[in-house]
Order: C-alpha cells, then sequence, then structure tokens
C-alpha cells in the first residue's frame, strides 16, 4: 500500500473517531460508565510513558510531561466542567508499550496519553481520540555506521521495542524481504539506545518522531542519525475504554474544540518546535498529513 493511501486512511480514522459518536447525557444526572466512578471518586487516572518524548515522559523535576499528557489535560477540564465538579484530581500511572492496553481494559487508567498507534487490531480492545500525530517507524544507526537503508541491515542486529508497532513492522519486513535480521528485543527507548551507543546492535527501529525527541532530549543528535526511507504508517491517538459513549463523547469534543480555537498548534509547537524542558529541540514543524487530518475535526485552514 502506498504512503498516501495509507495517509487517507489514517485521516478516515481521524474523521470517524470524531464524529460517529453518540450523543452526550446530561449531567451530571445521567452519568454512567467510567464517568460514573469518575464522578464519585473525583479522580482520573492518566496513563503516562517514562520516555515517550515528547509525547509523554517524565521531564528535568521527574513529573510526567508532554504533547498527549496536555491534550489529556484539557480533556479533564471538560469532564471537570461537565461533571459541575469543584476539583478533578489527576492520578496519573505509569504504562509501558507491554501493559497499556491491558491497563485501560482493566480500568487502571481511564486515558491512556502516550504514544500509541491506532490499529484495526487494536480497535477491538480500545477505543481512541480522532488523529494526535502522524509518523512511521525509521532506522536509526550511530554517527560512522556504513547503514544507509533497510537492505543495509540484512544479517545485522537490530533493536526493536517490545509490544510497539515497529516490532511488527519490522520482522514482517524482515520476512518479506528475506534478510535475516536478529532482532533485540528491549523493554524501553532508552534502553534500547544504550544497545546501539555500545555497539550491541546496528541498528534501532522505532517511529521517527520518537527517535528524533529521544536524541533531542538525551543531547545525542550528534551520536547518532536516522537513515532510509518512512517503513511503516504510524497514526496516533489518545486511548481509553471500548463501549462508553460518554467518555468517547467528551475526549472526541475536547479535542474538536481545541483545533478550532487553534490552541492545538499552540500546544503542538510547545513540544515539536519550541525548546523542551531538558533544553533539547526538534524543529519538527507540522507535517502537511497532521494539518489536513486536524482540518477534519476542525482546524481552521491555513
Amino acid at each position: 500500500m502506498k504512503l498516501l493511501t495509507k495517509v487517507l486512511f489514517g485521516l478516515v480514522l481521524a474523521f470517524g473517531a470524531g464524529t460517529a459518536l453518540a450523543a452526550a447525557p446530561d449531567w451530571p444526572d445521567a452519568v454512567g460508565g467510567r464517568l460514573a466512578r469518575i464522578h464519585a471518586t473525583r479522580v482520573i487516572r492518566l496513563g503516562y510513558r517514562e520516555n515517550a518524548i515528547p509525547f509523554s515522559y517524565l521531564g528535568p523535576d521527574a513529573k510526567p510531561v508532554g504533547y498527549s499528557l496536555d491534550l489529556c489535560q484539557a480533556i479533564v477540564l471538560t469532564l471537570a466542567a461537565e461533571l459541575d465538579l469543584p476539583t478533578l484530581r489527576v492520578e496519573y500511572v505509569r504504562v509501558t508499550a507491554q501493559d497499556r492496553i491491558e491497563r485501560v481494559r482493566s480500568g487502571a487508567v481511564d486515558v491512556e496519553c502516550g504514544s500509541t498507534t491506532i490499529t484495526a487490531q487494536r480497535q477491538r480492545e480500545v477505543a481512541f481520540s480522532p488523529v494526535i500525530f502522524i509518523t512511521g517507524t525509521r532506522l536509526a544507526v550511530a554517527r560512522a555506521s556504513t547503514i544507509r537503508d533497510i537492505a543495509d541491515v540484512a544479517r545485522r542486529r537490530v533493536a526493536v521495542i517490545a509490544g510497539t508497532t515497529n516490532e511488527t513492522a519490522m520482522r514482517e519486513l524482515d520476512r518479506l524481504r528475506g534478510l535475516g535480521v536478529t532482532f533485540v528485543v528491549a523493554n524501553d527507548y532508552r534502553d534500547a539506545l544504550a544497545l546501539l551507543g555500545s555497539g550491541n546492535v546496528d541498528a534501532f527501529a522505532a517511529d521517527d518522531v520518537l527517535l528524533r525527541g529521544l536524541l533531542a532530549e538525551t543531547g545525542r543528535t550528534r551520536d547518532f542519525r536516522l537513515i532510509g526511507e518512512m517503513l511503516s504508517f504510524e497514526a496516533y491517538g489518545l486511548m481509553y475504554p471500548r463501549d462508553d459513549s460518554a467518555l468517547a463523547e467528551i475526549v472526541a469534543r475536547t479535542l474538536r474544540e481545541q483545533a478550532s480555537s487553534r490552541e492545538l498548534l499552540w500546544t503542538y509547537d510547545r513540544w515539536f518546535v519550541r525548546t523542551l524542558p531538558a533544553g533539547g529541540r526538534m524543529d519538527l514543524p507540522m507535517s502537511v498529513e497532521l494539518r489536513r487530518s486536524l482540518e477534519l475535526i476542525g482546524l481552521p485552514p491555513d
């Protein structure tokens, strides 16, 4: 499937997630589902990642920060207003690439604020917000490496993160092209980068934006470089429980309001264009694909 077709598929996901929702009930009298517990306890549980820079990670003061978390904070404000709550406490719950879906399904997390790719398989278990970012799998290598593209990793060692769509994409490419890659499965991005830095692997496969964020935040942009083309299409969404139309309406409406007011553009610039909390900078203007996707939920055209 060509990239343009995949992008259009991502845009359809964004449009469907933002519009095909039940009307919100009158709060708080008709509150039910996940919102009933939030209303009763005045606590919402937000899932965060430790190293998904700049979407969701621990900042210099060891507190969860990031683009996805800022969007989730907007959802918290909408919920508090809709439920007529003077206070709504946020409880942060650490999730990993391996357990994030189960934590949403089990109720340990109300909204997962990370860098999770929307896939048909995952949509059978959880629900997603409209698209909040579009990226794809790339390879990171040491600055002095002779590897230039996917063909050059034949019979080499490649690090991947367990439980990610990048791992799935790389294993499928390896099978289709007969590359004979030896995969080294790491639990998180910093561990995988350490493997690359020590020479224990020849390349590290992850989403382009997460690689850029990791290198910027850790100050390692001079040590590594990204090579080759995008090897997969990854459209991110905020993740929350299936079959909860009230919560779905709140999530989608918040993002529509953030887009139509252009607040979402300011949030994007804060994390992808301006200086990050630790001093690094990604200098990554919004892509045409993401802008068009956000226009479907209300972002005014240029």
